[in-house]
């Protein structure tokens, strides 16, 4: 009987009830190698009114620093999420939607980062952006009607990895990121729905334009964060990245 109790009691009341026996065992040492009952019902009053303290400092600091630690690891864990969502689809998805950016000179300089870019450097360069008004120009003509079949076939190919970002619980605490994957999975659905991309109308095309755009300030804004999370953690890392920025007309992935 006392083993089923014992397996439904959990470690914190185990412990909690071990360290009342022995707390009761040291004073009962003390009174039989001492004799002195008023001495140590004295200083049992003293540790009696020294618990309340005791007991504010665990929960205001241990645990805050408890929580501090959790919070790290969960950010380090939402950190490898979106680096892999940029690895396997977000820096080249920029790439693509960038040709169609007709702005894209306006932003162009506040997105080529370097090594020497400091926290007033990305500060600078995600108040830009934040206030940039995008504008595409994703229509009917030729090249748009292809680059939304090529988007269609890209995003298609890569909805399961989509998907199963989507359910990732950790990404709860992350909103703007759980706000991009909504927006890239939107698009998806939006292309996929429509079999023949080369007869819309052009108010659909506009609508497809309104989608992607969206999808184009989600990503940089991200990616700016993303960017300063490796210069700050993952130099080697963040040596990759730059020479594949998607907004430098002269980056590349060999080093000279």
């Amino acid at each position: 009987m006392s083993m089923k109790i014992s397996k439904y009691l959990g470690w914190r009341v185990r412990l909690g009830l071990l360290l009342v026996v022995l707390a009761g065992i040291l004073y009962l040492i003390n009174f039989t190698v001492f004799h002195d009952l008023h001495d140590l019902e004295f200083y049992l009053s003293i540790d009696t009114a020294f618990l309340p303290i005791e007991i504010l400092f665990v929960v205001l600091v241990i645990e805050s620093a408890i929580s501090a630690r959790e919070k790290s690891i969960l950010l380090e864990k939402l950190n490898m999420v979106i680096g892999t969502f940029f690895s396997e689809l977000g820096t080249d998805l920029m790439r693509k939607i960038t040709k169609f950016d007709i702005d894209t000179e306006q932003i162009r300089q506040s997105l080529i980062i370097t090594d020497d870019w400091t926290e007033k450097d990305f500060k600078s360069a995600a108040s830009t952006i934040k206030e940039f008004d995008y504008s595409l120009e994703i229509g009917d003509d030729q090249q748009s009607i292809e680059f939304l079949q090529d988007l269609k076939e890209f995003l298609k190919e890569r909805r399961d990895f989509l998907l199963r970002l989507l359910e990732n619980p950790n990404l709860l605490e992350h909103e703007t990121f759980t706000d991009l994957l909504r927006a890239v999975f939107h698009v998806t659905e939006e292309l996929e729905k429509r079999e023949d991309l080369t007869k819309l109308p052009p108010t659909d095309y506009m609508h497809l334009n309104g989608d992607v755009e969206r999808v184009y300030g989600f990503l940089i804004s991200e990616w700016i964060m993303y960017m300063e999370h490796l210069m700050n953690n993952y130099p080697y890392l963040f040596s990759l990245a730059m020479r594949v920025n998607p907004f430098d007309p002269h980056a590349k992935v060999e080093i000279d």
